[in-house]
């Protein structure tokens, strides 16, 4: 039954987190883990399998290439991680060679379900996965900004004293050094972010704008402190599938392909996507400022450049 069949491709840090995420919330009736470390996926699986009955029922099991087949989701998290010191671009060509063999298997085994990439540089590695496999843009999607999103949510609610879930704010553009805030349409309760520190003089305006660098430096002060991070992008992954499972129809900034929207073409980036059964149903062109619109060109030519080098055009 293909409904609500999950396997997941990569089980370090990232994969394992999802895949603890997505069983405390009865994500799927199905979770199968493939690894090149066959005995951790098998592991993984057994110990994750001691929690279902404390959540929903639910089959996991150490799984092969051959039983993507039927699966909806095709979660990717294998590659090789980010270490200190490194951006998320440099390891494009590291991950590139990974992907077409690790693509190819999938595509080979009958899957014709939704591909969901988290590895780094996501935003390149999802246009790879499209590449590779074929498949219509909106079966792949990356998880582009949605944990930067979120994790910009947190940064503003902690300043001004608010619940996280009560913000509405987007970080668009590469999931790396060039994404950017859409001040433009960050808002509480509906209220524009800018009329909410008029009206509240003891939040600082500076601290406002220094939420962002927090947010963009993030990952690099978490890979310094503990060597990686997982935990966050775990449950963004966990959501985007939950997302698909359940045709939501709920809007995240994942990466998506844009075909004119944003006045690009041809690439993967951050963007807001209404996600449901059918993948990315469509993207949100949301009005940016000049400034913004900027930023989002200077992001998607970042990324063209990368992709440029790495495959060759018609």
């Amino acid at each position: 039954m293909k409904d609500s069949k999950v396997i997941l491709i990569g089980d370090g840090a990232v994969g394992s987190s999802f895949a603890y995420a997505s069983t405390i919330l009865g994500i799927g009736r199905e979770l199968g883990i493939i690894d090149i470390n066959e005995n951790k996926a098998e592991g993984d699986a057994m110990d994750l399998s001691d929690a279902i009955s404390f959540t929903k029922p639910k089959s996991i099991y150490k799984a092969s290439y051959a039983d993507c087949k039927d699966a909806e989701v095709v979660v990717i998290t294998a590659g090789i991680p980010q270490k200190e010191g490194e951006t998320r671009l440099d390891l494009v060509e590291k991950n590139l060679n990974i992907f077409k063999d690790m693509i190819k298997n999938v595509v080979d085994s009958g899957f014709d379900g939704i591909f969901v990439v988290a590895s780094n540089p996501v935003d390149v590695l999802t246009y790879a996965t499209w590449k590779y496999s074929g498949f219509p843009a909106n079966k792949v999607i990356g998880t582009g900004t949605t944990l930067d999103s979120s994790r910009f949510k947190k940064e503003i609610a902690s300043l001004i004293g608010i619940d996280p879930r009560s913000v509405d704010a987007y970080i668009l553009g590469e999931h790396g050094d060039s994404e950017f805030a859409v001040w433009s349409h960050t808002n509480i309760g509906g209220l524009p972010i800018y009329e909410w520190i008029s009206s509240n003089s003891e939040v600082d305006e500076i601290a406002l704008l220094n939420t962002f660098e927090k947010t963009k430096n993030a990952a690099y002060e978490i890979i310094k402190k503990k060597g990686a991070t997982f935990y966050g992008i775990g449950m963004a992954l966990a959501r985007i599938v939950e997302a698909i499972i359940n045709d939501e129809n709920a809007v995240f900034s994942t990466s998506s392909y844009l075909n004119g929207e944003y006045g690009l073409k041809d690439i993967y980036i951050g963007v807001p996507t209404v996600i449901g059964k059918d993948g990315a149903k469509w993207v949100i062109e949301i009005p940016l400022t000049d400034i913004e619109n900027e930023r989002m060109e200077s992001s998607a030519n970042t990324l063209k450049q990368i992709l440029e080098k790495s495959f060759s055009y018609d």
